[in-house]
């Protein structure tokens, strides 16, 4: 692979002066997550490097989503009428998806306790994180479908939305604060939803048909729960640590308009993406929903990973992404039928735009590895020679 320098030198230089702060007050995480880690990392061997850890927990997500994109591609596999996902493959997502947070949780513990803690492991975490948002809610999914009792995939692609901007708050925060904010929802969620596969397996899909209450579905609580969260929780607190950085005069950018730059690529895509939904001549959204929440899911993960390298490295974030001027091109072809097969642009564009991601990453990876002078998944030193 030909890889490319993305960092600049001033972000390098940024980076050699980089240091960690983060605040967690969620007591759930506070009072029972960092003690049961704190016992699980004891266990992991000194010589195991913590990006291997992040990176790991990571491919745990990314497999729970490739199964149920086995089992049930087009999210209809738990609607009343069709072949349901087998209950083992509920319990394998309730385990992978809580080992996935285990290792989340410790991977941070192993590079303190290993004293190879850098600002790659904490980039490198916060970047795989980004796109796990969209393997996250897409496996979720498969729970309710899409039938009479499921949520519809437009409705989704919203909630996918909500969920990804819950996620870049807080690193919004941190470009404009310093200090990152770790969301209450995060460990709330996946615990949840851990819990909920396993229930499934035993319960079976038919279980979330039945109102809870009245006439309230399941279904109408998984919605209202995500945006209840972001809007009365995740929303507020991020305005909240920002005011008071304000009155505090600590934030690092005065201007309005530098304060908000880091929303506007991630705003931009979300136009492109959902005239794309609104104006699909062949209503492509309902034809491929999988591919198109990964296609934004994963578009979105770019951004993000590049606000973070900005925000760490403490410079200015870059108003453009450089993905979004093809992407304008792509939904313009789409919406006007000048290539009426909107799938195969659908998957040609999603390749395009996981594999500019996957060289991103790999560069980002191979460049500070290179500057840091240390080995991105193994805790031995490289040769001086």
């Amino acid at each position: 692979m030909v890889l490319y320098n993305y960092v600049t030198q001033e972000q390098l230089a940024g980076f050699d002066k980089y240091k960690y702060s983060a605040v967690d007050t969620n007591p759930l995480s506070v009072y029972v997550m960092h003690p049961f880690w704190n016992f699980v990392v004891k266990f992991l061997p000194t010589w195991l490097a913590p990006n291997l850890i992040t990176f790991t927990g990571f491919m745990l997500l990314v497999l729970n989503f490739v199964m149920l994109s086995y089992f049930d591609f087009d999210f209809t596999a738990s609607s009343a009428g069709h072949v349901h996902v087998p209950s083992l493959v509920w319990v394998a997502a309730g385990i992978f998806n809580f080992l996935a947070y285990t290792l989340d949780g410790v991977d941070g513990k192993q590079a303190r306790r290993t004293n190879s803690s850098t600002p790659l492991g904490e980039l490198f975490d916060h970047g795989l994180d980004s796109w796990t948002c969209v393997f996250f809610v897409a496996t979720v999914y498969s729970i309710f479908g899409r039938g009479d009792s499921g949520v519809g995939v437009v409705t989704l692609y919203y909630i996918l939305w909500v969920v990804l901007f819950s996620f870049i708050l807080s690193h919004w925060e941190k470009y404009n604060t310093g200090i990152l904010f770790l969301p209450w929802g995060y460990d709330m969620s996946l615990v949840t939803i851990s819990l909920v596969y396993l229930v499934t397996a035993v319960v079976g899909v038919e279980t979330w048909y039945q109102p809870m209450l009245f006439h309230f579905l399941y279904r109408d609580l998984f919605t209202f729960m995500i945006i209840a969260c972001s809007f009365t929780v995740t929303l507020p607190m991020s305005l909240y640590n920002i005011v008071k950085a304000y009155r505090n005069d600590t934030l690092k950018h005065s201007s309005l308009y530098e304060a908000l730059l880091p929303f506007l690529s991630p705003v931009l895509l979300f136009l492109l993406s959902t005239i794309w939904v609104v104006f699909s001549p062949s209503n492509v959204l309902d034809l491929q929903p999988r591919v198109f929440y990964l296609m934004v899911g994963t578009a979105f993960a770019n951004l993000t990973c590049k606000l973070i390298v900005c925000q760490m490295s403490n410079t200015r974030c870059q108003p453009l992404n450089w993905m979004l001027f093809p992407m304008t091109t792509v939904v313009l072809v789409a919406v006007t039928g000048v290539y009426q097969n909107e799938t195969l642009l659908l998957f040609l564009w999603t390749t395009v735009v996981i594999l500019s991601h996957i060289h991103y990453g790999v560069s980002v990876v191979q460049q500070l590895s290179g500057h840091f002078n240390i080995f991105a998944f193994s805790l031995k030193k490289p040769s001086s020679d």
